[in-house]
């Protein structure tokens, strides 16, 4: 998302910079902050309770937990603002929004604060005063935001997309990248950069049905291990680690497989269809129920034998057209219309 907001910027004759929130809070507490939400995700039903009765309500313990990190962000952000002395602030990570806007409530006027959120339903501390306009992809997260500020100025555009995927490869010449025959079946398997659920038994035991399957890995480096072990005695496995290849895994297979978020309009703009494993809690719920009824998708558990089932039925059901994302104009007019609403300017 920042990286598609930048480019945009850019197009119009904006100088950028692009900053990790979490690296800001420090090696350790960014390190921990990570670990944590890895064993909320770990542990059934925990995240769903923290999301659905602390973070979306805006509870004691999440504005708590909230303050915390606006404490440690804070100051390097101020450090920051003072040496680039910048325009605009585009967030698009909830703990930077609240920081964000504490900061430029005492800051020098001038500065003007845009959020981007691709969830379908923001949770409360996406949405504190302070922010200028909020930007959301759909009409339901729009209605979420309006939740906490009912006066909030609110902009609906497509989800932006990374450039490789407003022109992507044609099917044929990804399947003579990716080493896939013209005639074959094939899946790409995928959940999200961390690899949740049990996708090495999962790639297995597709492939042993019949199609070839495009298994990426994301950072998860013990889940590309097994992939790339499992790979060697089945030859319609092709596995992947963190790959910029994306576009092209995409246009070569037949159906993509992968948990909800944003990599759901990548495959819509490129024309797949999906098939949604629920493994994301809490924000993941809303976001694959809202791309359920997008249409041309289904939902299957993590368990290898119903990732299978499911995928082999999926296969057999038409693909759709690609979406309105598919080019970059919806999203660039929106944003540029987003920057003229704010008053800055576009050329």
């Amino acid at each position: 998302m920042a990286r598609a907001c930048a480019d945009t910027l850019e197009e119009h004759g904006w100088t950028t910079d692009t900053v990790d929130a979490m690296a800001l809070l420090g090696d350790h507490s960014g390190a921990a902050g990570e670990a944590v939400f890895r064993r909320l995700l770990a542990l059934p039903g925990v995240y769903d309770a923290f999301h659905f009765s602390a973070l979306r309500p805006g509870a004691r313990i999440a504005l708590a937990a909230d303050a915390a990190a606006r404490r440690r962000l804070v100051p390097a952000l101020r450090g920051l603002l003072a040496r680039q002395r910048p325009r605009l602030v585009v967030s698009v990570f909830a703990t930077a929004t609240s920081a964000v806007n504490q900061l430029l409530a005492t800051w020098p006027a001038g500065v003007r604060h845009m959020v981007l959120c691709t969830d379908v339903t923001p949770h409360r501390l996406w949405v504190q005063d302070g922010t200028d306009l909020f930007l959301v992809t759909s009409e339901v997260a729009a209605c979420a935001v309006r939740r906490y500020r009912p006066h909030a100025p609110v902009a609906v555009l497509p989800a932006p997309l990374r450039d490789p995927f407003y022109r992507p490869p044609t099917r044929a010449e990804a399947r003579a990248e990716t080493g896939v025959p013209d005639d074959a079946r094939c899946v790409l398997l995928m959940s999200g950069s961390w690899g949740l659920g049990p996708l090495a038994r999962a790639a297995a035991e597709l492939s042993d049905a019949g199609p070839h399957v495009l298994a990426v890995a994301g950072s998860n480096t013990e889940l590309e291990r097994r992939l790339r072990t499992t790979a060697r005695t089945r030859p319609r496995l092709h596995p992947y680690g963190w790959t910029d290849r994306m576009p092209a895994l995409m246009a070569a297979a037949d159906l993509v497989v992968t948990s909800s978020g944003d990599t759901c309009s990548e495959a819509r703009a490129i024309g797949r269809r999906l098939l949604l494993l629920d493994v994301v809690q809490g924000h993941g719920r809303d976001n694959l129920q809202h791309e359920l009824e997008l249409g041309h998708a289904d939902v299957t558990s993590a368990h290898p034998s119903d990732v299978v089932r499911s995928a082999l039925a999926a296969l057999d059901r038409p693909a759709p057209a690609p979406s309105l994302g598919a080019t970059p104009a919806p999203w660039r007019t929106g944003f540029t219309k987003a920057l003229a609403d704010l008053g800055l300017p576009t050329a």
